[in-house]
Formats: structure tokens, sequence, C-alpha cells
């Protein structure tokens, strides 16, 4: 019995030596050689096929493709609204005699209206008010000269802490770039208060975005184009020395084609934030 496994051990061993390669025929694991480069060839030229079927697919549909504007805009047909600074919640809180506070706000009012300076903006256009600025035959855009001393007292200029100091903050609110977009009539932000005797400073006056600012033409040819902003000046009462949190509610009002009400996106031609200012 011993010697019958034996036997058939070493069978077993020969077979896979034969399956391995074979000097009788020159197969190896079970084709020739001149089979083998046949398969290979085969998936060779099938797998190429793909391939090169891949990248012509590839190649017609950037041919569809505009580098400056994307394919489809029917998503987004109407901006949202964006404060400055952007906090956690979008709630500001500070202290008003604690510096270190709000320095953290006012730090990234300066970086974000940095584009906005003078100096920066006097290589853009004058342009002329209420006039859409169409450039649809340019390759490369100019761009409309929005200089941030337009914003006033709240443009860091002459205070540089843009009132928070004083317990009279500063919130920049900004309109969504939308390649195309050209707002109808007269759009302007307007912010409303649910807090008694809260009053409000705009800047520009009346909260205005100039039509001037549109249509945007996309970041790649549209280089130098900073977006049109509202300056919001919050003076709360001043018989408070501590007030409970102010709720605002900032929305573009003056255009058709501009919607303000989406109970599924609450940015959507809106924004609500709150400021709450201690002593």
């Amino acid at each position: 019995m011993a010697k019958e496994e034996n036997k058939g051990s070493e069978q077993s061993g020969s077979d896979w030596k034969q399956f391995i390669y074979n000097p009788q025929s020159g197969e190896f694991m079970g084709r020739t050689a001149s089979s083998w480069a046949l398969i290979l060839l085969f998936y060779l030229v099938f797998y190429g096929f793909l391939a090169g079927l891949f990248t012509l697919t590839m190649w017609v549909m950037l041919q569809t493709l505009d580098d400056s504007v994307p394919k489809y805009r029917d998503r987004v047909s109407s901006p949202g609204l964006m404060i400055s600074p952007k906090s956690a919640g979008l709630e500001i809180k500070f202290t008003r005699n604690k510096t270190q506070s709000y320095q953290e706000y006012i730090q990234t009012l300066h970086t974000f209206l940095t584009p906005y300076n003078d100096a920066i903006q006097a290589k853009n256009d004058l342009c002329a008010p209420g006039l859409y600025f169409d450039q649809d035959e340019k390759d490369e855009k100019k761009a409309c000269q929005f200089n941030r001393s337009s914003l006033g007292l709240c443009s860091g200029i002459e205070d540089n802490t843009f009132g928070y100091n004083e317990g009279k903050p500063c919130v920049i609110v900004k309109m969504n770039r939308i390649i195309g977009l050209k707002p109808e009539g007269n759009p302007k932000i307007n912010c409303t208060s649910k807090t008694e005797d809260v009053n409000l400073q705009y800047f520009p006056e009346n909260g205005k975005i100039d039509l001037m600012y549109f249509p945007y033409y996309g970041k790649k040819t549209h280089v130098n184009y900073v977006q049109p902003l509202v300056a919001v000046k919050i003076i709360p009462p001043p018989y408070n020395s501590s007030l409970d949190e102010i709720s605002l509610e900032c929305k573009i009002h003056g255009s058709r084609n501009l919607k303000n009400e989406d109970e599924r996106d609450k940015f959507l031609g809106r924004v609500t934030f709150k400021v709450k200012i201690w002593v």
C-alpha cells in the first residue's frame, strides 16, 4: 500500500512538471510558443483598440467644452449671498472693549478687501454706471473699477477697526458670481433687523449694486474682475449697554430675475446672520 502511495505521488509530481514544460511537445503550461504569441498578440490588439476608443471618445467630448464657461449652467440661475467676516454659524460675537475679541474679524475684512484697494483697481476701467459691460467679442475681458473707498465708513481706511471698537460693526455682503448673469431693474441689498431701534447704514448708498459689473465672463478670461459689494454698518440702540443677539436678514431686491425666497436654499438671494455685542 505504501509503495502504491509513493508511486501515485511520483506520478502527480511528474504530471505537474509535464504541465509546466513538456520537452517532447515543447509546450509551456499547455501552449506552444506560437500559441502563446498569438494569444498575447490578440490581447495586445484588443486592449489597444479599447484604449484608442476611450482616448478618441474623451477627445471628441473635450472639443465640445469651453475652458472659460461651463457647458451646463442651468442648475444655478440666481446668485446666493454671503457675508464677510464669515464665522461659525454666521454669528459675530465680540466685546467692544476687548480688542482681541474682534481682531480676527477685522483682519478677515482687511484681507478680503485687499483686491479692492484703490491702487489695485486703478488698472481697471471706469465704466458707465447703470449699463451692462458687454464684451462678447473680446478674448480677454476688462473689469470695471470697484474702489474700496466707495465703502465709506466700512472701507477700513478711515477706521481700521471697521467700527468694532465702537460697538458699531461693519459687515460686507457679497453676491456670488454667476457667469453670464444680467440682473434686471435696479438690484440692491436691503437688510432688516428683528431688534427694534437698530439703525443700518449702507455703502454704497441704499445698498445699490450697479449693472456695470455684469455680466461676468468667468475666472479664466475675466482675470481682474471683482464682484460688487455692499457694506452694512450696524448701529445698535445707544441706551443698551449690552444686547441680546441682533438677528439680521439681507436680501436682494429690485430685480425681477434675482430670487430671494427659496425654502430649499437659505442662501439663495438672501443671508441671515446674528450679531452679539458686549461692552
